[in-house]
């Protein structure tokens, strides 16, 4: 990766260059109709602290919204068909590993939640079926349900996917047709005299750059980039807790992404090993850099709800942990997508509260459309424009994890 860009002017100015500003970057490149020059600024070309870096790499369809199942649905296929799609012979063939998530409810107003979401879902065209706690234990015999309701689970295209070499091919081929990377930091952006856009963007070593638009795709970062350009947005990093386990006694089957009312969930992760994650019952903002652990919520909340949901797994051992940040999005739970009413040409790719890997190859096909045609050709995502923060109309998400 460059530290320098070679010329001082770009069509378009990707902030972040981690999935989300990656796959922008590739599908501009690789469109035909767009003949633009692209620079991504990455501050931390190690990709270490991302969030990309520190996702659990799972893909589900079991959302309320239509719009965000829609997203999924796309990964999907883009997953599944990634070497076609990219068409180059170099990129490997993946799959999604299709345990399936299974959401148990332990209350009535929750099992209401499940039943409209699968209606949602259902009609979207996923394969989410409501199971009584007798049918769920049909299928998985070691889970307790004494206190469950009812459970949502979807066997179809829902599970885990190598999210780490999609982002790698992303970037590659990106860079490869000619988008430009550099190792700099956006520090500052200059608007117009009238203030309806963004004429340059400042690099922390000094070189200032024209743009003809800006794409805010800098993760939890998300504020503090629109701040450069005099703009607010909901956005906050929030920690998510995420930890590799064995068992005394595995399973002798897979065990799907489950959803514990406690806000625990776990699933399959090798043949003997199995991975767990939630948030602290506190969730509060977080410094942009602060990954630190707090083990308590593994000994206080993790094990016991572990030990409670399989009994099985009443004998377990950490094998590792790590912290990474979700961009939350404090209004609705939901993506922020497009450009801002009054600086036209400031695009917002932000917000996506946990689910910004799997939507990443709909985002970037999205942002990439927006900028070559200045409207969506393939999916519409006018549902997360911007304009429902400014009048506090929130496109609630009901299913974030």
């Amino acid at each position: 990766m460059d530290s320098t860009p070679t010329h001082g002017a770009y069509d378009v100015v990707i902030v972040g260059g981690a999935i989300l500003g990656s796959s922008t970057a590739w599908y501009l490149m690789n469109n035909p109709d767009f003949q633009g020059r692209v620079l991504v600024v990455e501050r931390d070309p190690s990709y270490e602290m991302c969030s990309t870096a520190h996702t659990n790499s799972c893909i589900r369809q079991q959302f309320s919204n239509e719009i965000n199942i829609k997203c999924s649905q796309y990964a999907a296929e883009f997953i599944k068909n990634i070497r076609d799609i990219m068409g180059d012979e170099r990129v490997p063939e993946l799959d999604i590993q299709s345990y399936g998530y299974l959401y148990l409810a332990d209350t009535e107003a929750f099992a209401d939640v499940l039943r409209a979401n699968q209606q949602t879902q259902q009609n979207a065209g996923a394969g989410t079926q409501l199971r009584s706690p007798e049918q769920i234990a049909q299928g998985y015999p070691f889970y307790n349900l004494d206190d469950i309701i009812l459970g949502s689970h979807n066997l179809i295209d829902e599970g885990y996917w190598d999210g780490g070499t999609v982002f790698d091919w992303f970037r590659r081929l990106a860079r490869e047709r000619g988008a430009e990377y550099v190792a700099n930091e956006v520090v500052g952006m200059t608007r117009n005299a009238a203030g309806t856009r963004i004429e340059n963007v400042t690099l922390k070593s000094g070189e200032v750059i024209s743009c003809g638009h800006v794409v805010n795709a800098s993760g939890p970062r998300a504020l503090r980039t629109a701040q450069m350009a005099g703009l607010e947005i909901p956005v906050e990093p929030r920690k998510r807790y995420s930890y590799i386990f064995s068992a005394e006694t595995p399973l002798d089957q897979v065990l799907p992404l489950t959803i514990d009312p406690s806000g625990v969930h776990m699933r399959q992760d090798g043949p003997k090993t199995y991975l767990s994650g939630c948030p602290a019952d506190i969730d509060p903002a977080v410094d942009y850099d602060d990954f630190t652990m707090d083990h308590a919520i593994w000994e206080d909340k993790v094990w016991p709800a572990i030990a409670n949901r399989i009994p099985q797994f009443e004998a377990i051992r950490q094998v590792t942990s790590w912290v990474g940040h979700y961009a939350y999005n404090t209004l609705d739970q939901n993506a922020i997508v497009g450009p801002h009413d009054e600086v036209e040409n400031f695009m917002f790719l932000n917000g996506f509260s946990g689910h910004g890997l799997q939507q990443s190859p709909a985002m970037g096909r999205g942002m990439s459309e927006l900028l070559t045609y200045g409207t969506y050709q393939s999916l519409d995502l006018g549902a997360f424009r911007y304009s429902r923060i400014v009048r506090n109309e929130p496109l609630l998400e009901r299913a974030v994890i």
